[in-house]
């Protein structure tokens, strides 16, 4: 049987963030690049994940031509609030870094943005195509067999492959299992969050830490709101009705008691999202580079899922022009040291912020004190709150 093959440089496995924003930095670089992605566009563009931007990745999206609506639509946060003892504490992120920020904007959003550039640059994306195999990682020429829509089995052949298709995709499990290292936390509660049609409770971020458990208050709009709860880890979403939702977000901001108001509006989405934390090493194996969750995975709480994808692939895209160009390998060859450094920074602070702000069952009164504590000295000390605003608005790529 004859399979159909495409031939390119570099074959990237997945359309989310990291491979599409991998997918135009090639592509400005000259380097020819296909995206294979297993779910349909539609599907890609309505996913609703993170939703704040660093700095940096504001910076770059602005500076590869995919920035404008994101400028005119982005909601810019100057500082953010930490509520504990009934009392929101400000971080001015601005005050405290020398000017930085960070953005609202959906990452589907970033992902609409990408995938229209990319197109429009006619520069390949083959969507509903299922990725079933990587082949001859160890080769000079490496290959991705996948289902097309029609179920027609075909090959991509390439240089390299950018695994960038997510924790549960087959990059990573395409490295042999005693080539990598797993590190991994799994922490005993979950977040359930809502997308909401109902205006922000604040014009800012509000980090909860509260007796009944930890809140966070966003937005994706002035007028849609993305809010979070600390539930068990083995809560069933079928058990939290609205009403109990609502119920729960007043109590833990303390509305009836003087808190932010709460406005109650049509839930969109609810879903609850587990706690862990992931890191494999390394990230190269032969000619493929894993990039974003597969690589990875942080809680939350800090806000560095998507920023994180992104940082890998700016590094990896850096590293690819330099061999393309020069014939310089030396910066691929460094590619999983120059990430994990970053991802562990980000590791250490996306789990601080999770044990800063989250209530743990097993907690003795001496360690909730020391929490406490903790909050008090981050929110009183401008050592300790520029700290935590420098690692919020973004640490640099290595």
């Amino acid at each position: 049987m004859i399979v159909p093959t495409l031939r390119t440089q570099v074959a990237i496995v997945g359309a989310g963030p990291a491979g599409l924003t991998l997918a135009y930095l090639l592509h400005q670089a000259g380097i020819e690049a296909i995206v294979v992605e297993s779910r349909s566009r539609e599907y890609v563009e309505a996913r609703v994940r993170a939703g704040v931007l660093e700095h940096g990745t504001t910076e770059l999206l602005a500076a590869i031509g995919v920035g404008e609506r994101l400028r005119r639509e982005g909601l810019v946060h100057t500082g953010t609030q930490l509520r504990f003892g009934a009392r929101n504490h400000r971080i001015d992120f601005q005050e405290l870094t020398g000017g930085k920020s960070v953005t609202v904007y959906g990452q589907q959003e970033v992902v609409k943005d990408l995938i229209a550039a990319l197109l429009s640059a006619d520069a390949p994306i083959v969507f509903d195509a299922e990725a079933v195999a990587l082949g001859r990682l160890d080769e000079d020429r490496v290959s991705v067999d996948y289902r097309d829509a029609a179920g027609t089995a075909c090959r991509l052949e390439a240089d390299y492959i950018a695994g960038c298709d997510g924790f549960h995709g087959i990059s990573r499990a395409a490295i042999p299992a005693q080539a990598l290292t797993i590190f991994e936390h799994v922490y005993p509660f979950s977040w359930l969050g809502i997308l909401a049609e109902s205006p922000p409770v604040s014009d800012e971020l509000i980090y909860t830490n509260h007796e009944r458990g930890f809140a966070l208050v966003s937005m994706r709009s002035p007028s849609v709101s993305r809010i979070y709860v600390q539930c068990a880890g083995d809560d069933d979403v079928a058990e939290w009705s609205d009403d109990r939702f609502w119920g729960e977000l007043r109590a833990r901001l303390d509305s009836d008691a003087g808190g932010p108001s709460v406005i109650e509006g049509r839930v969109l989405q609810k879903g609850i999202t587990p706690m862990r934390s992931f890191v494999a090493e390394p990230m190269r194996y032969g000619r493929l580079f894993l990039a974003g969750d597969s690589a990875h995975i942080v809680p939350p709480t800090g806000a560095k899922g998507m920023n994180l994808a992104i940082a890998d692939v700016r590094v990896l895209a850096q590293a690819l022009d330099l061999f393309y160009r020069r014939a310089d390998s030396a910066a691929l060859e460094r590619y999983s040291e120059t990430c994990l450094r970053r991802i562990w920074k980000t590791q250490r602070f996306s789990a601080w912020m999770t044990r800063m702000l989250h209530r743990f069952d097993d907690h003795a009164p001496f360690d909730r004190r020391v929490q406490l504590a903790e909050l008090d000295y981050v929110t009183s000390s401008r050592v300790a709150a520029a700290g935590l605003a420098e690692n919020y608005v973004g640490l640099p790529l290595a």
